[in-house]
């Protein structure tokens, strides 16, 4: 079905350039009418499956339908996690409506820059508002914009937002938001933890689920390689070299080591860059162009850094330090092999991170050969992991544990006392 089919205008037909959308994806298929009739929806599709665009459409079109020239209300308000996944979203809107003029004001705003100028630019209203939650708070405290008409809520990259971290946040922005409206979760992933805070947002949501192939890369070749931890920062060198690697994603754990082996690469020659939450707006905005234009090799990012980042044909994806998560260790990955280009995922498994490993192939419902590269093996070898896996995610005692444990120890059974 070509998008003229699914009720769009010939005016917004027009800025779909063919040969970047030659067709409707199959989440926007699915969601596009579902938009259009005012239902909730929650979505799963893996990244770069279009459902930035499968909810802009729409939004738009409703918009154009119903212009008025009167004062500017929000009618739409798009929730992101991070900085760059806003500027993202808000420039697949502005390219969407740039021929209409004034007739659609979309407004973008974040934190790490001045509030003030995005004070000045929402006077006179907006019609659809891109926020992080922080700097929409810190907008709401100010009395510089009100939500109470607000039609249309959306959640992209629904899952962080649910992360504990944004939980407050989120609770006191809705709060602010009208109760009859339309809500619209998107994320690449489903974890459990979702599921009860999805179930108190939607009313009756159509639930769409997009499978892995979609959108897919025709291949993301992972790989697991066996190291110390003091070798990864050589065997990180080792792999863009030998490789002859033009762009790597480099995850690091923490923006203090995001910060030292980007300095280490730089003595070593190779054109590396941190990329962290305590950077400023422009010199996270810097550091993506250079990347993108081939100026800078290597970006170390954080998790949270890296949401949203959208590199064109990126070959390649390292976990330097593993994700805390098998949900993570996804976003990661798809960072690399998008619109249908292959990629490389190469993650970094020590001895002290060996048990973690495993969960996350578990979780992933992957196996892969841990592989030893001469010069740089671990010296520990490979052993079999038992229970009793103390500092990994999802294996660790719980104090609930830990207490029965130490009440079987003083009170021992009679059976076993018996004996």
């Amino acid at each position: 079905m070509p998008f003229k089919d699914l009720g769009l205008s010939p005016e917004l037909l027009k800025a779909l350039k063919p040969k970047t959308y030659p067709a409707p994806t199959p989440v926007q298929l699915e969601l596009i009418p579902c938009v259009f009739t005012g239902r909730d929806a929650w979505v799963t599709a893996p990244t770069g499956s279009g459902k930035t665009l499968a909810y802009t459409l729409p939004l738009i079109e409703q918009l154009a339908r119903s212009f008025s020239s009167n004062t500017r209300f929000i009618r739409a308000l798009v929730l992101v996690p991070t900085r760059e996944l806003a500027i993202q979203v808000g420039q697949t809107f502005m390219s969407l409506t740039a021929h209409w003029g004034s007739l659609c004001k979309i407004t973008v705003v974040f934190g790490g820059v001045s509030i003030n100028p995005q004070m000045m630019g929402l006077r006179g209203g907006t019609d659809i508002l891109i926020a992080t939650p922080g700097r929409l708070i810190d907008l709401m405290a100010n009395n510089a914009l009100k939500l109470s008409h607000v039609q249309t809520l959306v959640l992209d990259e629904a899952d962080k937002l649910f992360e504990l971290g944004f939980q407050e946040e989120l609770q006191t922005i809705l709060q602010q938001l009208p109760t009859r409206r339309q809500t619209l979760l998107l994320s690449a992933t489903k974890p459990s933890s979702m599921q009860p805070l999805a179930e108190a947002l939607l009313q009756d949501p159509l639930v769409i689920h997009i499978q892995g192939e979609t959108q897919q890369p025709a291949v993301i070749v992972q790989r697991a390689i066996y190291t110390d931890v003091g070798k990864r920062t050589q065997l990180l060198k080792h792999l863009i070299q030998e490789a002859h690697l033009k762009q790597v994603l480099v995850f690091a754990a923490t923006q203090h080591s995001s910060e030292i082996v980007a300095a280490k690469l730089r003595v070593a020659g190779i054109a590396a860059e941190p990329f962290h939450g305590q950077l400023s707006q422009g010199k996270r905005q810097q550091v993506l162009a250079d990347f993108k234009a081939q100026r800078v090799k290597v970006v170390l990012a954080t998790d949270l850094a890296a949401r949203g980042l959208d590199i064109e044909k990126l070959p390649a994806v390292v976990n330097f330090d593993l994700p805390r998560s098998a949900v993570d260790y996804t976003h990661r990955i798809g960072r690399t092999g998008r619109a249908g280009e292959e990629g490389l995922a190469v993650s970094f498994v020590t001895p002290e991170s060996l048990a973690h490993w495993s969960l996350i192939e578990k979780r992933q419902a992957v196996k892969l050969e841990l592989e030893t590269l001469l010069g740089f093996e671990a010296t520990a070898p490979v052993t079999p992991q038992g229970p009793g896996n103390g500092g990994i995610k999802g294996k660790r005692p719980s104090k609930k544990d830990k207490l029965r444990q130490l009440a079987a120890e003083r009170n021992p059974s009679p059976i076993k006392a018996a004996s």
